[in-house]
């Protein structure tokens, strides 16, 4: 009794230090402005704590009444939640206590695949296939399926998250993730391998589930007047645009003028340019509702970059507090680049231009020099895997195709790396779950060579030339000129010269800066 009398002599905040050592702090981000900040709040799936974890902080909360109220952030602040039976109704227990709630703060909503149809011929599937594989017993798919069906006939999601969204009275992030368990996985594997026509025994369709959750969500948050103003989807079915734009278009402005952040990435390629082209106008109605953003960014799948116009997209909108802007897998000319960064020249301190291919007559000397010469605010430029499009199309001609992400992530060069493709890998036990995502860190300059090799999520575009080394921009030597002496020869980018040139834009020194 002395040491738990010890114990409770503590203040909150020495009481916090401790848990910090057991869980990280849910009241520290990264700011919205920051390099890292798409990686690390956006982009990466929620990692639940380690079981021992867990049971750590689960056993401070039992100690008493006040060591309970202190440990309530470390397990609500961030929540992430399935689609299935167990999931919704742990969710639906959680919103039922208000004081575990009101601490929510970031949302997570892990969506599988949806059991189209065919579910009944799993059986006939795995004894024609599964014989000599380790197997879960097909009676668990099933009963996945017939869950996701009572599911969407009770529209017993669409209730819980009205409940949930109205109960996070603090709630300022909602993320949707593609949810693929092991077991999943190890189905669809054996779909790809069977020779057995995937139509004929069974279908698990992202499309429906992306467009579904996607729905239910946005009515949730309007129904609700959620204080929410940050969206994230880092896999994003284009199919599921064209649907929004379709089904509930009068709620489209009213959630975008609360967004102070949003961070959309499409992962499939399927008729991209087409779909997106379609959508142009959904864009339109949002960005110009939302007034507020002060950060935004639009992706698609690397290996496919869409080949529409910026405009078409952003329709030469201007947000007077944009502060963090990105873009990743896009053929565009100079041009459309200097004039979308122009408008936001005296606000902008981040823009990210992952996978941009410029176009045959334009050259990124150009863009450099604009954005060294008229950017006010910039902080940091991110030009990761930038090229050309000629010599991009070259080199995908002769290599086989990778999906985005087979490679794995970068683990050095990591302050720019939000990946194209994520999947988040976990059973349906809440302590459970193996995610693959890139190890994130905030801003540095990594001088190893990241973009390609093992070590990238893409294949490796860079000529076989010997690589230019960093040279000085600082008062050590002369600053180059103008962008004439960057080595943009108009054909190619290379690893070490795009790092040089994104410290040249700023104003930094490849050869001398430790930062």
């Amino acid at each position: 009794m002395p040491e738990l009398r010890g114990l409770l002599a503590l203040s909150n905040e020495l009481l916090k230090d401790v848990l910090d050592c057991i869980e990280a702090d849910p009241d520290r981000t990264v700011n919205i402005d920051r390099r890292a900040y798409l990686s690390v709040e956006s982009f990466r799936p929620p990692s639940l704590p380690e079981p021992s974890r867990a049971q750590d902080i689960g056993n401070f909360r039992l100690v008493c009444r006040r060591l309970a109220e202190v440990g309530i952030p470390y397990q609500f602040a961030k929540l992430a939640t399935r689609f299935s039976r167990h999931g919704l109704d742990r969710l639906d227990k959680i919103c039922s206590h208000s004081h575990l709630a009101k601490h929510t703060r970031k949302f997570s909503y892990l969506v599988p695949y949806f059991y189209v149809e065919g579910s009944e011929q799993i059986e006939q599937l795995i004894e024609a296939e599964g014989r000599h594989r380790t197997f879960p017993d097909p009676l668990f798919f099933r009963k996945k399926a017939d869950d996701q069906r009572g599911i969407l006939r009770t529209k017993e999601d669409a209730r819980v998250l009205r409940k949930a969204m109205a109960a996070f009275v603090s709630l300022q992030h909602v993320q949707i993730l593609r949810l693929q368990d092991e077991a999943d996985r190890i189905l669809l594997d054996m779909m790809e391998e069977s020779q057995i026509p995937r139509a004929a025994m069974l279908d698990l369709k992202w499309t429906p589930a992306c467009i579904h959750a996607t729905g239910t969500i946005a009515q949730a948050l309007l129904q609700t007047s959620s204080p929410f103003s940050r969206f994230s989807g880092p896999m994003m079915n284009s199919q599921s645009a064209l649907v929004i734009k379709d089904r509930i278009p009068q709620t489209v402005p009213l959630l975008a003028s609360r967004l102070t952040c949003l961070e959309l990435h499409f992962d499939d390629s399927e008729a991209l340019n087409e779909r997106m082209r379609a959508a142009s106008q959904l864009f339109k109605t949002v960005f110009l509702a939302a007034k507020n953003l002060q950060a935004v960014h639009v992706g698609f799948p690397s290996r496919s970059p869409l080949d529409l116009g910026l405009e078409e997209i952003f329709h030469q909108v201007r947000w007077e507090k944009l502060r963090a802007f990105g873009i990743q897998a896009w053929r565009l000319d100079a041009n459309e680049i200097i004039q979308l960064a122009r408008r936001h020249n005296t606000t902008l301190r981040g823009l990210r231009l992952r996978d941009v291919q410029l176009r045959e007559g334009s050259m990124w000397k150009d863009v450099l020099a604009m954005l060294r010469n008229e950017m006010e605010q910039l902080d940091w430029v991110s030009l990761r895997r930038v090229d050309y499009s000629k010599h991009f199309d070259e080199m995908w001609a002769d290599s086989m195709e990778i999906v985005d992400g087979s490679l794995g992530g970068s683990e050095s060069d990591d302050e720019d790396d939000f990946p194209a493709h994520f999947s988040v890998l976990g059973s349906d036990n809440d302590r459970e779950e193996d995610i693959d995502i890139d190890n994130d860190s905030e801003y540095e300059h990594s001088l190893a060579d990241t973009d390609h090799g093992p070590d990238a999520n893409e294949i490796a575009l860079s000529p076989n030339t010997t690589a230019s080394l960093p040279f000085c921009t600082c008062s050590r030597s002369s600053d180059p000129a103008s962008a004439d002496e960057l080595g943009d020869n108009g054909m190619f980018v290379f690893y070490q010269q795009r790092k040089m040139w994104e410290q040249w834009v700023i104003g930094r020194c490849a050869e001398h800066s430790s930062t």
